[in-house]
């Protein structure tokens, strides 16, 4: 963030949106103390579907979207972006609103569930996974933190040969977080939207750069 920074300074106000608060106000803080202030730089709390309304009226010559989650999300067990340490089963972007990944499963039937696993993420074993996960809610179970949607993961791969079994369950479970992620935080449509605003908020000759981390992502930037 701060060499891009360094090379677009001088080239007029900067603003900055970040769909986490709380990451938000860490970035705000660190570059302020770098020499990024409020002078040079405007840094809301907002989604990029709504990018129009960053500025209302001002036409953007370039605009970047960084569609990937920061480690340090990632990094915070309590965030339940990651399985390698136990937490809640949030993965919510902006904690403050919405619903959590455990509440979003919870909504969910077996076929809906395997849908959105399939959809989302590819997942090969969408329907091992989605059935393991809806036995427990029929027995009046819960699947409330990372290390338990982990432990029914494993379970339903316990089919596997033992030689490859390690391997196919992380990456069946970073599959499965990926796919509720997306579903949680709308990712997709999010993107949808903020790439029309973004065209209707450049200048003449203006630029949009997307990066983005997976086929679903990347598939829809082509396309637009």
């Amino acid at each position: 963030t701060r060499k891009l920074l360094e090379q677009l300074q001088g080239q007029g106000h900067l603003y900055a949106t970040d769909v986490d608060p709380i990451e938000m106000e860490k970035t705000r803080s660190r570059l302020a103390a770098a020499g990024y202030g409020p002078e040079i730089l405007t840094i809301q709390h907002r989604n990029f579907a709504d990018v129009d309304q960053v500025a209302p009226g001002v036409l953007f010559d370039f605009v970047l979207a960084d569609l990937g989650v920061s480690s340090m999300q990632i990094d915070d067990p309590a965030r339940g972006f990651t399985f390698k340490q136990d937490g809640p089963l949030d993965l919510r972007l902006d904690p403050s609103s919405g619903v959590t990944a455990a509440e979003r499963l919870r909504q969910l039937d077996q076929e809906e569930l395997e849908n959105l696993l399939a959809e989302n993420s590819d997942e090969p074993y969408a329907d091992r996974i989605a059935r393991a996960v809806c036995q427990v809610f029929r027995r009046g179970g819960t699947v409330d933190t990372t290390r338990q949607l982990y432990a029914l993961i494993e379970g339903a791969l316990s089919f596997l040969p033992a030689g490859e079994r390690k391997e196919a369950v992380k990456k069946s479970c970073q599959r499965t977080f990926q796919a509720l992620r997306i579903a949680v935080n709308s990712e997709l449509d999010a993107l949808s939207q903020g790439i029309d605003a973004a065209f209707d908020s450049l200048a003449e000759g203006g630029r949009l750069c997307i990066i983005t981390f997976h086929s679903l992502e990347d598939r829809m930037v082509k396309q637009k």
